[in-house]
């Protein structure tokens, strides 16, 4: 599964909330449009449950890393990563709609709290959400066991909170940076660890026909298809969608959510 590569955002904020270096969070962060500055900075103690915790309100579900899709082999599961993005995700949900297609928001915590009704809007139109850390780090799985559960955890309740009360289904790495420890833990908090299978590339914004045409090449390898929501301009991406979303339903293909 192929790294995403993308500039680092917020570093010395991050540095100083999270006890590591400037120049290290310069190099695994990502850029997004600018949220509010109180939004900007995670707690450094996650006020969720400790890894191995009890909490009688959460059901454990596996800890494999799953690809498959729950409407079976035709099914097809559309996943959208890095928002909410108070300009993209709005398009991206009218687009949905318009295709009758449920999808899974993989968002980063910092976003969530800032964009709380997006957070609502995606819940209400039927999507499913999907932890991807506080800050999208991509170079989760080099870092120390207390740093993942900061990460997990405290994006988790960010996520939570902005949704009303609705929790991640699923736990997807920055990346795919995941580590036995991350799917252990995201897995005893009943979220289950995401992969994808195609990668449309959109967050180097190839053009449209490219991604297209990616999808098109890869989906006979697997369901989930990763787009992003956020993380730059997206207007590719929401072009992509409108060609892509009927031509997969022309093949017969059906949409589903990632198997949990």
């Amino acid at each position: 599964m192929a790294r995403h590569k993308r500039m680092g955002w917020h570093g010395r904020v991050l540095a100083a909330a999270l006890g590591v270096t400037a120049a290290a969070v310069a190099a695994s962060m990502w850029t997004v449009q600018a949220a509010p500055a109180d939004a900007a900075q995670p707690r450094a103690r996650a006020s969720a449950p400790a890894a191995g915790a009890q909490d009688r309100t959460v059901a454990k579900v596996a800890a494999e890393i799953v690809h498959a899709s729950d409407r079976g082999d035709r099914g097809v599961n559309i996943t959208i990563d890095d928002g909410p993005d108070p300009t993209w995700t709005p398009q991206v949900l009218r687009l949905l709609k318009d295709e009758g297609v449920k999808a899974t928001f993989c968002m980063v915590g910092t976003q969530a709290r800032a964009y709380p009704d997006l957070v609502k809007d995606v819940v209400a139109d039927g999507h499913r959400l999907c932890n991807h850390t506080v800050s999208h780090d991509t170079t989760m799985d080099t870092k120390s066991e207390a740093y993942q559960s900061q990460q997990i955890l405290d994006a988790e309740r960010m996520i939570t909170e902005a949704s009303g009360g609705v929790r991640p289904q699923y736990y997807r790495a920055p990346g795919g940076a995941f580590t036995p420890y991350s799917r252990q833990l995201a897995a005893s908090r009943g979220m289950r660890p995401l992969g994808w299978n195609v990668d449309s590339k959109d967050f180097e914004r190839p053009g449209v026909d490219t991604m297209v045409a990616t999808v098109k090449t890869e989906i006979p390898e697997g369901p989930t298809v990763l787009f992003h929501d956020a993380g730059g301009d997206r207007s590719q991406t929401v072009a992509a969608l409108r060609e892509v979303l009927p031509w997969l339903r022309q093949q017969g293909y059906v949409f589903g959510f990632p198997v949990r």
